[in-house]
């Protein structure tokens, strides 16, 4: 009788039995796995759609408040339909990893209307601005991702919200969740004079036959759209998951260039080409395609592996073109060339001319923190001089279309007087906050008024300096990235530090010279870290200072920020 050691097969080169490999781990692929859930998220999606849900918001927990909300819908599926619940006040930064998540929230929600290609009309505008006094306070955030968020939402007031929103066209519908998030359009998609291609019809297509199908609203994480039809490449492609960017085929002409498996997060990665040039016909059976290989093959065993840039990382974009091509699309698409550089800048800040003749102003509040009031104020604004449409943008900026020339001056004393600036501000233009410890339960420290004093410090104490180019900074509340901080140059990452008398204050983690790729840039990169260096939140305006003066002492001729802290050694940057 054969022992199991005889079984074994022999190592070659000293014969003693060698022990099998240990089973590979099964990453919850569903094409390559089966769909049985393999951690809690996955079950309680499997247990019911979070589209679902809404129904329960309707007739149940509006009418018998938050206490009657079970944990799987409050913590899993509200998501579906924009809603998180809201940080308790009171909860210092120190506590944020210690407490449970129920601990920290309290029984109000953000929520977040979805706002597609960053396209608003003045009634739509007047509707949020009408919402947020009503139902939250007067609270409103312009977000990166085109968004508007409202907070001191109660679950009561959810159906009405809901219906006043789809009374003039605006959702909720995914606007979180483990779904397709809001595409990301040009802002000044149909109406730019130096535009290649309008991404509008793609984008409406997109959100009018798959936002809310129950084929794609259970993905393995969140996946984000980007289309962009502008020179400037205006919709941050590098760091989404799925990325059309307009480019000029020698052959075929004007259609797009197709990235994949961009995302920051804890373990930042830049989206890749696949090397595919995508005919305007193709692209929302592409971009299902690409949503579908996620759904399918994306890894759900891990959730903080599930993001679509780590099957990208493991399979590589020529395995996942092969794959698109052979079992989505059925066709092979045409290879394709890459973007040119940006030439122009992507926030559209300023007057700029419409290809009719007209003009858009782009203006900036600061980090995104406007009101209902505000928001009512510039409808107002714009209706005025006979405007209708807005747009937001992935830069927490707004743009106010169709100016007629002799008008502008007018508008942009208008808005100046909103507290609005449409001028290239030195530090306001390039500064970008994330939601912070005011409302996110995830966060340890205090974002957008701390980017508000640090901007004021700065913009008084390098008043007259000439820049060569804007200097981005980025405020984090966590470790998430959800104000993109890899890619800024200077990047905060919030997190309680000690200082030299052993206080825990609020304070960042520093990284310098990072960017996407922009008319200042060849191409994309991350920050690098700072070694060491811990800033306080109230020395942050004269780390910042300090950093801009030695860059300009420095800096050799056409250096840019980025290219110099990547040169300069760590004493340079503390």
């Amino acid at each position: 009788m054969s022992t199991h050691v005889d079984e074994l097969k022999k190592d070659p080169d000293t014969g003693a039995p060698k022990r099998p490999a240990r089973p590979k781990k099964s990453n919850g692929q569903w094409k390559v796995d089966g769909t049985e859930p393999l951690n809690q998220n996955e079950i309680d999606k499997a247990a019911d759609n979070g589209l679902n849900v809404r129904a329960r918001i309707e007739e149940v927990y509006s009418k018998q408040g938050f206490s009657s909300i079970t944990g799987d819908d409050l913590h899993a599926r509200f998501r579906w339909w924009g809603l998180y619940t809201q940080r308790k006040p009171g909860i210092d930064g120190g506590r944020t990893a210690k407490l449970e998540p129920h601990e920290l929230e309290d029984e109000y929600f953000m929520l977040r209307v979805r706002i597609d290609g960053g396209k608003l009309t003045t009634e739509q505008l007047r509707t949020i601005a009408d919402i947020s006094n009503d139902f939250a306070r007067g609270s409103a955030d312009l977000t990166d991702r085109q968004n508007i968020q409202l907070h001191w939402i109660e679950i009561e007031n959810v159906p009405e919200i809901w219906q006043r929103l789809e009374a003039v066209g605006l959702q909720t519908t995914e606007a979180c969740g483990d779904v397709p998030r809001v595409i990301l359009g040009s802002p000044v998609a149909g109406i730019a004079a130096d535009e290649l291609i309008d991404p509008t019809p793609a984008i409406e297509e997109i959100s009018r036959r798959y936002i809310g199908d129950t084929s794609l609203s259970n993905l393995p994480r969140k996946y984000k759209t980007a289309i962009t039809g502008h020179p400037s490449q205006d919709v941050v492609h590098e760091i989404n998951d799925c990325s059309f960017v307009a480019v000029d085929h020698p052959e075929h002409g004007i259609g797009y260039d197709l990235w994949v498996g961009g995302a920051l997060s804890v373990v930042p990665r830049f989206g890749e080409r696949l090397g595919t040039w995508v005919a305007p016909d193709q692209v929302v059976e592409t971009w299902l395609g690409v949503t579908q290989i996620f759904r399918d093959y994306g890894f759900r065993r891990l959730r903080n592996k599930a993001r679509l840039k780590f099957l990208l990382a493991e399979w590589g974009p020529l395995k996942f073109r092969e794959v698109l091509e052979t079992e989505y699309l059925g066709y092979r698409l045409a290879d394709g060339p890459a973007p040119t550089k940006p030439i122009v800048a992507g926030d559209h800040v300023g007057v700029h001319k419409q290809v009719d003749g007209r003009y858009y102003i782009g203006v900036t509040p600061v980090v995104g923190r406007v009101s209902g009031t505000l928001l009512g104020q510039i409808a107002d604004l714009a209706e005025k001089f006979g405007s209708t449409r807005l747009r937001t943008t992935p830069h927490q900026k707004l743009l106010l279309l169709d100016i007629e020339e002799s008008d502008v001056d007018d508008v942009v004393a208008g808005l100046d007087a909103l507290g609005l600036s449409s001028r290239k501000d030195l530090f306001r233009r390039s500064t970008m906050a994330c939601t912070g410890i005011e409302y996110c339960k995830l966060a340890i420290v205090e974002t957008k008024q701390t980017a508000a004093d640090t901007i004021d410090k700065l913009e008084e104490r390098l008043a007259g300096i000439d820049l060569p180019h804007p200097i981005s900074l980025h405020l984090n509340g966590c470790p998430n990235s959800c104000a993109r901080i890899q890619t800024a140059d200077i990047g905060l990452k919030g997190q309680i530090v000690t200082t030299d008398d052993g206080e825990q204050v609020p304070g960042f983690q520093v990284h310098v010279g990072g960017g996407l790729a922009s008319k200042d840039r060849d191409e994309a990169g991350l920050g690098r870290t700072v070694r060491g260096l811990k800033v306080t939140a109230d020395n942050l305006g004269d780390y910042v200072e300090t950093l801009v003066r030695r860059f300009l002492d420095g800096r050799s001729e056409a250096e840019t920020f980025s290219e110099w802290a990547h040169r300069v050694d760590d004493e340079e940057l503390v």
